[in-house]
């Protein structure tokens, strides 16, 4: 059951803030949705979920139309096109994605044409992965700066996803990375900005904990939380 394992993921948080001095209630589950159909995303709000994550524009738009986020915030956590900003934005309470300049233009612009101000998070390619999207380390101060000027965007802090495979160690040495870069930008962003940058999302379902223990404010966990995903054949 749902409630079940949304109580054992929420004791592991605990259990991982506490043994890093933090109080847990400094961390906020984002429940991973993607291939979850919208009576599943009902069932997890219900448990208690209050921010759900999507990672596909198509889906997402689709339960969106079947009110599967009603009572709780929607993040979208995946690869965004700038062909599908508008499909996203003024639908979402956070794109967490955001990986170049021309991503955060687009979702400007969009936002702008939409009189509304969109959160976003800066997503950094840790790894150096060139197969993955995100802005790379050296180059945050630049996006954070394009970001300070951008009227209809509110830049509230940063995301990573490590490269696939690493061992816990290795997890933490790139979650500790992010740590840095994300109190370094704090360090050189005004006031007001600095009091809405508050979140580092880092960590999945294999290392949430790890992410935790490195600073993580927000933990994206799909699997651990319902079950291994079934893709469908069409599905990429």
């Amino acid at each position: 059951m749902i409630s079940e394992q949304l109580a054992e993921i929420r004791r592991r948080i605990s259990e991982a803030a506490c043994s890093a001095g933090r109080n847990p209630a400094e961390i906020t589950l984002v429940a991973a949705t993607k291939t979850q159909s919208a009576e599943t995303v009902r069932a997890a709000i219900a448990a208690g979920i209050t921010i759900c994550g999507e990672n596909r524009v198509q889906e997402m738009a689709e339960k969106l139309d079947a009110f599967a986020y009603d009572h709780a915030s929607l993040h979208f956590i995946g690869h965004l096109q700038t062909n599908k900003v508008k499909q996203v934005v003024g639908r979402v309470d956070c794109i967490e994605s955001i990986g170049s300049l021309h991503l955060l233009e687009a979702v400007n612009e969009c936002a702008a044409r939409l009189e509304l101000v969109q959160d976003i998070l800066l997503q950094v390619n840790i790894g150096r992965e060139p197969q993955k999207s995100g802005v790379l380390p050296e180059d945050v101060p630049d996006l954070v700066q394009a970001a300070g000027k951008a009227g209809h965007v509110r830049l509230r802090g940063l995301m990573c996803v490590p490269p696939a495979g690493c061992n816990s160690e290795e997890n933490r040495q790139f979650f500790g990375a992010v740590r840095q870069l994300f109190i370094d930008t704090q360090g050189k962003i005004s006031d007001n900005e600095r009091l809405g940058m508050t979140h580092l999302s880092m960590g999945m379902s294999s290392d949430f904990e790890d992410a935790i223990r490195e600073g993580a404010t927000l933990v994206r966990v799909g699997s651990a939380l319902f079950g291994p995903r079934t893709y469908h054949t069409s599905e990429s």
